[in-house]
């Protein structure tokens, strides 16, 4: 197994002059990348600037952080042959994507689908998310640091300049070089650009501390919330189907919680969140993870203050109309 370590640079348009398209919000402008062998090794690596196709102006934003501009972008080669250059270099051998952050993959893929060219994946792509697995290795887990950040923390030298795709590519993957931990490396992403297309394509994998699942698109969130297998609430240890001691409830309209208890194993936090699909459809992404009876405390009480600001909502709208 290699381990493809991606960085992309994009621009997009000026508010002022150019209407930014809902289908290519973020038009790719350089690709970076380096190939780590089987021991988790730098042995080779990938660069080139893309000639714009969409975009013509720099936006301001992009001209300040990379310190580029257009005319040095027109000797470089189209998006299609460059992407396609640069798949031919990730090789036939069995390989996975690495990348600073959840976003590259969703924007080469989203670059890929508007230039026609075939999809990575027709389903969620696994990949490493090596800024998430560097929190849960050395911080918190829950934090999110910039790149920098972490190369200081692991005190790496500091070869090149930040900010442009090969040589944040080259940090990401020393980086990713020095988690060790297997229980680590075990917590892959995936990239939901590419939704499951049946139930057959949908993701279930079930970590050390948690399970999640990926489903298939819905039309709406109605839809979706009435699907058993989105709604079910079952031991991932043990396979039972557990009875919900709260059941779902959102505070906010996007991510819903719910709790059920399973005699050999304890209190299992349920939580979904309800993410739009490229063509609009909608689809969920759940977790399932076993807590303490003092944090299914904590959502009951998070549960009883969404219902009392839904109360005082409609008691206010009531008002109003009168």
């Amino acid at each position: 197994m290699n381990y493809i370590i991606l960085d992309l640079e994009w621009n997009q348009g000026n508010e002022q002059k150019e209407k930014q398209l809902k289908e290519l919000p973020f038009e790719i402008i350089e690709i970076g990348a380096v190939k780590l062998n089987s021991r988790m090794e730098i042995c080779d690596s990938f660069h080139e600037l893309i000639r714009p196709q969409v975009y013509k102006e720099m936006h301001y934003m992009t001209k300040k952080l990379l310190q580029l501009d257009m005319d040095e972008l027109q000797d470089g080669r189209a998006f299609p042959e460059v992407i396609r250059s640069f798949l031919a270099w990730c090789g036939t051998e069995e390989f996975m994507f690495g990348t600073w952050g959840p976003q590259d993959l969703t924007e080469l893929q989203r670059n890929m689908k508007y230039f026609g060219l075939p999809p990575l994946s027709p389903r969620p792509l696994k990949f490493y998310d090596v800024q998430k697995l560097f929190s849960i290795a050395f911080e918190d887990k829950k934090s999110r640091r910039n790149l920098e950040y972490a190369v200081d923390y692991l005190a790496l030298s500091k070869d090149v300049p930040f900010h442009r795709a090969l040589s944040d590519a080259y940090y990401t993957g020393r980086v990713l070089e020095r988690i060790k931990d297997p229980q680590v490396l075990q917590k892959v992403s995936f990239d939901g650009f590419n939704v499951p297309h049946n139930k057959r394509d949908e993701i279930h994998i079930v970590f050390d501390d948690y399970a999640k699942y990926i489903s298939r698109e819905f039309s709406d969130k109605g839809e979706l919330l009435a699907d058993k297998e989105v709604a079910s609430t079952k031991c991932y240890l043990c396979h039972r189907n557990l009875k919900r001691k709260i059941r779902w409830f959102t505070p906010n309209g996007k991510h819903y919680y719910s709790v059920s208890y399973c005699e050999k194993h304890g209190y299992m936090k349920g939580k979904i969140r309800i993410r739009k699909a490229d063509d609009d459809g909608v689809y969920a992404v759940k977790t399932m993870k076993f807590i303490s009876e003092e944090e299914a405390a904590e959502i009951f009480q998070k549960k009883e203050r969404a219902r009392e600001i839904r109360r005082m909502k409609r008691h206010k709208e009531a008002a109003g109309d009168e």
